[in-house]
């Protein structure tokens, strides 16, 4: 099992997602080289008016911030006054909004430029005037993304192909420069399927789903996207929020869900000889869900229950553990006021061989799972035999 980090407000680089692109091109110098994170290789234009270098991030973002590494053999000043912009305008995207301006940047040194969630699929960075060169050894583009549900859960897929893991479908990235990388796949199978584990009851309001863009986008028509919370026939039961009729290729295409509850969300391919493919899976809607159940249980035990340990070691072995439910404690919901009756037994010479000592405690009892965040309350008998010799 994998431990995750809740990545909900931690902004994730988007930079190696895209493709970039520049105005010129000096001998090997790529554009790509600000993306391959290694601060050694880097871009150059040749000398020219206005260069610019522009990445193509696939889909609008809402930018958190933009930072640039600059060259550390020589000439660092060239990176002066460059111009960091974020937009939508493909033509020509020396006119999209100005994130920040670099004054300078040290030698191989990185500075970090805030874009306070300017919104754009094109970021750019570009130096006015004649006789200019751009050079950039990495540039990271970070976003926040809003409350995705899937984020950091655990998903799984009836089969997979090569290396087109389940958890590729949650990873955050679509996907769009390397699908086997970023992408779940299944085999060509018979119903396939894809699930995650949101670990609790949600209320799901809707579901987002963006389809490969290198080939193949029809692959997922006809995919139900299904939310609930039994896991009978894989969970492949549960109820249909939508059916997906198609997703053009690289494109993101949300459902309603009109806050179905449940804690697996389902994609179901069904017919033969289907690959169901996913760049990425999306979940939002309001929870966790407490759910408050009664649970009437009997309990005996030969040592004091004001012990944790016995406690512990009681929860165990009883039904809740047999069914999966993890993580239990069990606490007074009030201090027990117990009554006690004294029995004695002598043998024939008046010599006192035991006494049993027998507390009868009916009082509530709180058991709370921290597993399913669910408060079950307990009323019954509880039996607690002391035995003294």
């Amino acid at each position: 099992a994998l431990t995750y980090v809740s990545l909900k407000h931690v902004p994730v680089n988007t930079a190696g997602w895209g493709t970039a692109n520049q105005s010129t091109t000096y001998k090997n110098s790529y554009a790509q080289y600000a993306l391959d994170g290694k601060n050694y290789s880097c871009t150059h234009t040749y000398t020219q008016s206005d260069p610019w270098w522009t990445l193509d991030l696939m889909t609008t973002y809402s930018v958190n911030r933009v930072t640039i590494t600059n060259r550390r053999d020589c000439c660092e000043s060239r990176i002066d006054r460059a111009e960091i912009r974020v937009g939508n305008n493909c033509s020509d995207v020396s006119s999209n909004p100005i994130c920040a301006v670099v004054s300078s940047i040290p030698a191989g040194a990185t500075y970090s430029y805030s874009c306070r969630g300017m919104e754009g699929r094109y970021v750019t960075v570009n130096i006015p005037g004649a006789s200019k060169i751009l050079t950039l050894c990495e540039v990271g583009v970070y976003v926040i993304f809003p409350d995705n549900l899937a984020t950091g859960k655990t998903a799984i897929q009836s089969t997979t192909f090569g290396s087109w893991f389940a958890e590729q479908g949650i990873d955050f990235s679509p996907g769009f420069t390397k699908s086997s990388s970023s992408c779940s796949s299944t085999t060509a199978q018979t119903n396939p399927w894809w699930r995650v584990d949101l670990r609790y009851i949600y209320r799901v309001s809707r579901v987002v789903i963006t389809n490969r863009l290198d080939c193949c986008p029809e692959r997922i028509n006809g995919t139900e996207i299904r939310i609930g919370n039994s896991l009978e026939n894989n969970g492949n039961n549960n109820s249909i929020c939508a059916v997906i009729s198609s997703i053009p290729a690289g494109v993101s295409s949300t459902y309603t869900c009109n806050n179905m509850e449940g804690r697996y969300v389902n994609l179901f391919l069904p017919g033969d000889s289907k690959y169901l493919t996913l760049c990425e899976v999306e979940v939002y809607g309001e929870g966790p869900l407490l759910k408050k159940t009664l649970v009437k249980m009997k309990l005996k035990s030969s040592s004091s229950l004001s012990e944790p340990e016995m406690r512990a070691q009681l929860l165990s072995q009883s039904a809740l553990a047999k069914r999966g439910i993890s993580d239990v404690t069990l606490q007074w919901s009030q201090p027990p006021a117990a009554q006690q009756e004294v029995m004695w037994k002598e043998d024939a010479s008046g010599e006192c061989v035991h006494k049993r000592i027998l507390w009868q405690i009916e009082k509530m009892l709180i058991l709370k799972s921290k597993y399913y965040d669910e408060y079950v309350y307990i009323a019954n008998e509880l039996e607690n035999y002391i035995f003294i010799t």
